[in-house]
C-alpha cells in the first residue's frame, strides 16, 4: 500500500527568519494521523534567512540527520565539532545522553534549504556521536546508501535499524528498490516530479510504503529524494 503525503498537507510555520514544513506532529503542529512513522518521527524542510538560525538548544535519546539541499549552513556542538556544511552534505548527530548545539545560515546573502530528520534510536543513554560525509557529488540514476545501522557501503552509522538512501534521477530514469517482508518505506521528494508505482509526486511530498514488496521508481523531470528502509 502506498499513501501519498501531499506537501501541501504538512504543518507550516512562518517566523519570518525561519519558513517549515513539517511533516509530523512538532513544535506547535499537531496531527494525530501524523505523529510519526515506524522509527521515524521529524522530517523539516526548513529555509533559512541571512545570518539567521537556532541558537544552542539540547537534545537527547535522538538520532538528528540533516540533508542540505542548497546554502551553507554552520554548526557547532558541545561535543567540540563545528562545520560549515553545504549543498549535498549529510551530518549525523547521536544525541544518546545529551549534547547542545546551534545550526545558523552561513551565508550573509542567500538562504539554507536544508531537512532535519529525527529518527527514534533502538536503545537510550548512547554515548553522543558526530559524523558528516558530502553526496553533493553522487551520480545520479541509482540509490546511495547514506545512514544505516552498520554504517555499511560508505554509509553514516546510525542508532537503528533504518537505511536512508539518496536518490538523484535524471529525467526518464527508472529505479527499482526491493523492501524485506515486515520492512516498510518512506520516500521524501525533495525537487522533480516522479512516479512511485504508478503515484505522482511533486516537490515536497511523500509516499508512505507499507506491503509493497517492491517500488518503482521513475522520473518525470530531474529530481532529488530520500527513501527510507525501515523495520
Amino acid at each position: 500500500m502506498i499513501t501519498l503525503r501531499k506537501s501541501g498537507e504538512r504543518g507550516h510555520a512562518d517566523h519570518g527568519w525561519l519558513k517549515a514544513r513539517h511533516t509530523f506532529s512538532f513544535a506547535d503542529y499537531y496531527d494525530p494521523e501524523n505523529t510519526h512513522f515506524r522509527a521515524l518521527r521529524v522530517i523539516n524542510e526548513d529555509r533559512v534567512a541571512p545570518q539567521m538560525g537556532f541558537g544552542i538548544h539540547p537534545h537527547r535519546d535522538m538520532e538528528i540527520i540533516t540533508y542540505v539541499v542548497s546554502g551553507a549552513l554552520r554548526h557547532s556542538d558541545s561535543m567540540g565539532h563545528s562545520a560549515v556544511m553545504r549543498g549535498g552534505d549529510v551530518q549525523r548527530i547521536s544525541a544518546g545522553s545529551g549534547i547542545e548545539h546551534s545550526e545558523v545560515n552561513a551565508s550573509a546573502t542567500e538562504p539554507v534549504h536544508l531537512l532535519q530528520i529525527w529518527i527514534v534510536p533502538d536503545h537510550k543513554n548512547a554515548r553522543p556521536a558526530y559524523a558528516e560525509k558530502s553526496f553533493a557529488n553522487a551520480a545520479p540514476g541509482q540509490l546511495h546508501l547514506i545512514a544505516g545501522k552498520t554504517g555499511r557501503d560508505g554509509s553514516i552509522p546510525i542508532n537503528q535499524d533504518a537505511d536512508l538512501y539518496l536518490g538523484k534521477l535524471a529525467a526518464g530514469d527508472t529505479l527499482g528498490h526491493l523492501f524485506a517482508p515486515q520492512r516498510h518505506g518512506w520516500l521524501q521528494l525533495i525537487s522533480g516530479e516522479i512516479e512511485v508505482n504508478g503515484e505522482t509526486l511533486h516537490p515536497g511530498d511523500a509516499a508512505r510504503i507499507s506491503d509493497e514488496g517492491k517500488v518503482h521508481i521513475t522520473a518525470k523531470s530531474p529530481a532529488d529524494f530520500l527513501l527510507f528502509d525501515l523495520n
